[in-house]
Order: C-alpha cells, then structure tokens, then sequence
C-alpha cells in the first residue's frame, strides 16, 4: 500500500515531474538567492541552461559550510512572515546550520514522513511513542506532526528517561515507537533490569530509527528483541528532516521520495557521477521546497542507488543502509574503514553484545585501531583462555574482513557508557596528545 500516487508512477512521468519541479527550483533559486545567483553566473550558467536531468550535473555544489557561511538567513528563498518553522544543528563545529520551512514546505515534510508511517503498516488506529529529540533538532517534530495529521495518537516522550519511557510503553499501549538503535538496544537493556516481560508487557509492532548508521545485524537484534518490524528512515535537517528515504517490509533498501528529492551518487574525491550501483557520496538536490531550497547538496553519507523495482510495488529509487560518511571515514594506515563495516563482522560474532566504541590512536607514525566490545552476560567467563580464544577470533575476522589489524579488548557487560541519543561509537585521538 502507498501513501501517494507518485511513489509508483512509471520512469516517463517521475521524470517529467522531476524536470519541471527542477526548472522551477532554478528559477527560483538564481531569481532569490544571491549565493547560487552569484555561483551559477561564476560558471556561465542559467537555469534555461539546463535542458534535460542529465545536466543537472553541470551545476554547483552546496556544502555544509556554505549554509554557515551564510547563518543564519542568508539561503532563505522567501521573507520572514511566509516562515512557519525553523529548525537548526547543534554548531557544535562551527556556527549552527539554520532550516526554515513556509507552510508548503511543511505539508511536504508531512506528506513524505506519512509515506514513511505507510510503509510501517500505521493507521489511525495505531499509538505512535515518539523517542526522539524535540527541539531545534527537526527528528522528534518531524515525526510528530505527520503522525498527527495522518490522526495517529502522538506520546512526545522524546528522548532519555529510559524508565519513563518503558512505563509509557507499557501503561499507554503503544504500538508504534521512533528513536536511534542504540536508544532501542538500551531501553530493551533497562527493560529486562527492571523485570519487564518485553513479549507480554508491551504491544509495539513496528519501530521507526534513524539518526545513526545501523548494520544488518543491529537492525535484526532489534526486531528480534523487540518482536517488532524494523523501519530504518532516512533524513538530513539541510534538506527536509526525516522522511528523505526509509525502507519497507519487503526491502532492507530504502526508497527516496526523489518526487521532491533528485538523488545522485558522486565520487567524494573527484566530484564525478558514478552509475547506479556503485557506491559514492549521496547528492540532493531539493525539487519542491519553497524556504530553503539547495542545489547538489553534498551529504557525506556514503551509499549506492539502485533503480530496481521493489516487490513492494514503489517505483521510486532506493538506496542501501549509509555505509558511512565521506568525512569521518577511518583511514588506517592508508585503509578506509567505516564503523558499520566493523558491527556488520562484530554482528556475526557469539558471545559479545553490539555495544562497542572504536578507538583510533597513533603508536609512533602509525595508526592503531582499538575496540573495546561488551561480552554477552550469558556467556560472562572467568576462563582466561576462553576469553583469549574468543579475543583471537575476533581479531582475526577482523583483519580477512578489513585487511587490517584491530587490537580487541573485551569488556564487561554494561561497561560502555550508553547514549540517549546517536551512539558516541567513534573516538579518534590521533590528532590529541594522547598516545
């Protein structure tokens, strides 16, 4: 079942509506913005330049800190008084990215996020435990107010007070829950500390994560623990929120609503478009908004696109789970290693749970790469050689599968401090005074 009639139109008419919502994009963008007026005249280019989708590929960049160069109003295409929303990052690198949205803007936002619920199998009849951050971050409202249009009961729990949210679950009924996957891991944690009965206490069905990358493994961990399908959603404040792409229950692959955002996949190094398939730096360009509209905006998320049709019956195209980003890859003496690559190897381990921090530290002039993983409590051992031999395995999975060398070291169960919200996995002191 799909939301809109535009999720399954057929190749011709998703690219009509494609072109003639880009032209108007460019329009608008030349006629209103003076960044991309000023970066499209540098190049030569006019928006009656462009001729087909083809060419959008003759067009400029956005990057991230275009948007702060310009903070806080600066790439706003409209006036104030037509602004009904704004959201902004963190600026915990710099100054904040600021997003406003006119009230076109946030029927699109909705329309997508409940395309998004459709794909999770929601009605009205469902009760939806809304885990994520409200607040300038766009998640939790993103979530929100699709939900309520589509006339879905909202609890805006939002995020932390693990115990809180567990009596919620269970008091209220939910059926429905959003939140990252390592808040879900931890509350399932908490769950069985407190003496629930996850199989009989709660009555979820499907949960819809995002927020942070997520291996096959961790994905089916959730499910199982859970007892619920898993809806991995997709999204980036700079170019709508949540809603960008999510998966179905017939494909870990997530469709993009490329009706409103045009995908392509570029090499991070050269700027140049690789056919489908082939993995690359995810590009967007918005096709309908009104407030903020960007032209090629660089994610840094690493994926692929296929255009092969889902069972699910959406022709729209999809994109694998983000393999990682372009710029906090791991370089490891000259190999790229991504943390997702390392919970998929640690996800078809026994023994040791997917709680885990990665560690990046220099010995000399060289790279050395640490993990710390909690043991499983069911296997907790004091035999030094089990535990030796269990150490050795992993660092050997390791080394076939990324072609490096990981020192391993085995923690007890809890140890690792938990995130309420996207999990701290990453933590690079090359560039610190620590050795």
């Amino acid at each position: 079942m799909t939301y809109s009639k535009n999720e399954s139109l057929c190749a011709d008419e998703l690219a009509s509506l494609q072109f003639k919502r880009l032209k108007e994009t460019l329009i608008r963008v030349y006629n209103l913005v003076p960044f991309y007026k000023e970066k499209f005249d540098k190049l030569g280019i006019k928006p009656s330049d462009i001729e087909s989708l083809e060419d959008i590929s003759k067009l400029p960049f956005t990057k991230k800190q275009d948007l702060r160069d310009n903070y806080p109003y600066g790439l706003f295409a409209v006036d104030m008084d037509q602004i009904v929303r704004i959201h902004s990052s963190s600026g915990t690198t710099g100054k904040p990215t600021v997003v406003g949205y006119t009230e076109h803007d946030m029927d699109v936002w909705s329309e997508v996020m409940a395309r998004v619920f459709t794909m999770g199998g929601l009605t009205s009849k469902d009760i939806l435990q809304n885990s994520t951050g409200y607040g300038l971050f766009t998640g939790g409202l993103g979530f929100h107010t699709a939900a309520e249009r589509m006339k879905i009961a909202v609890i805006p729990s939002s995020t932390g007070f693990t115990s809180r949210q567990l009596l919620l679950l269970k008091d209220f009924k939910a059926t429905a829950i959003t939140g990252t996957p390592s808040f879900a891991l931890h509350m399932a944690e908490i769950a069985e500390t407190e003496g629930y009965d996850i199989e009989k206490d709660f009555h979820l069905k499907v949960g819809f994560f995002g927020a942070e990358p997520a291996s096959k493994g961790l994905k089916e961990e959730i499910s199982k623990i859970w007892g619920i399908d898993y809806v991995e959603v997709y999204g980036l404040s700079e170019i709508i929120g949540p809603g960008v792409a999510s998966s179905c229950k017939h494909s870990s692959l997530l469709h993009i609503n490329e009706d409103h955002f045009y995908p392509e996949i570029i090499d991070p190094k050269t700027g140049e478009v690789l056919p489908d398939g082939q993995r690359g730096e995810l590009v967007v360009t918005t096709l309908s908004k009104q407030a903020l509209p960007i032209i090629r905006y660089r994610t840094g998320d690493i994926t692929s696109l296929t255009r092969t049709p889902c069972k699910c019956g959406r022709t729209l195209a999809r994109i694998e789970s983000i393999v990682g980003r372009a710029d906090d890859m791991l370089v490891i003496n000259g190999v790229n290693v991504f943390p997702s690559q390392i919970e998929h190897v640690l996800s078809n381990i026994d023994g040791i749970t997917l709680n885990y921090q990665i560690i990046a530290k220099k010995k000399g002039y060289l790279d050395k790469l640490m993990i710390d993983i909690e043991l499983n409590e069911n296997i907790m051992s004091e035999n030094i050689r089990e535990l030796e031999s269990l150490k050795k395995s992993i660092q050997h999975k390791m080394l076939n599968n990324l072609y490096i060398n990981v020192d391993v070291k085995l923690v007890a169960p809890k140890s690792i401090i938990r995130s309420e919200g996207k999990a701290v996995r990453v933590i690079d002191k090359r560039r610190s005074d620590e050795v």
